[in-house]
């Protein structure tokens, strides 16, 4: 009895913290993306894809641009908009994380080489950045790919882009 008992709890334990959804408005779940920032070393190895440590930190800077109006995308086709729509809802309803080797926006690909360090600052300070452009009010409405955005949408899927790729580098 005991050790079912144990399970069950174990198992409710699971399906609550997969059921919590995260997001960079909540300062606890910020303050945790930027101790898994900080934790990243130069020599962290990837489990996929193509980028480095580094141009990892530089394509989610980018990303963290998006919502701050620092960084236009390119407008996408009718279908491709459907399928981010349908996306953003199904990450929301289903609190899935990001497939391994999605395709990006071409103003997102980092190939090239850069600097640690200057990277690490960079990311920390543009989330910072996101912060402030969250709590002033001041995040669009509409995003190229996922449609009408409310601010807890911006939250919720910039948390995932970013628990993505920290998860890449196993922080």
């Amino acid at each position: 009895m005991a050790l079912q008992s144990s399970f069950c709890a174990h198992r409710n334990f699971e399906e609550r913290k997969r059921l919590v959804k995260k997001s960079l408005h909540n300062p606890e779940d910020f303050n945790e993306i930027v101790q898994r920032i900080s934790g990243l070393k130069q020599n962290s190895l990837r489990k996929w894809g193509k980028m480095d440590v580094c141009q990892m930190m530089r394509h989610c800077s980018y990303v963290l641009l998006i919502p701050q109006r620092k960084l236009q995308l390119t407008p996408i086709n009718i279908l491709f908009r459907w399928i981010g729509i349908v996306t953003k809802l199904e990450m929301q309803i289903f609190n899935n994380g990001i497939p391994r080797n999605m395709p990006t926006f071409q103003k997102l690909i980092v190939n090239f080489e850069c600097d640690f360090n200057s990277e690490k600052a960079n990311l920390l300070k543009t989330l910072e950045d996101y912060k402030v452009t969250f709590k002033t009010g001041n995040l669009p409405l509409q995003h190229v790919l996922f449609g009408q955005m409310k601010e807890k949408d911006w939250g919720f899927l910039e948390y995932k882009h970013l628990d993505h790729h920290l998860k890449q580098f196993s922080t």
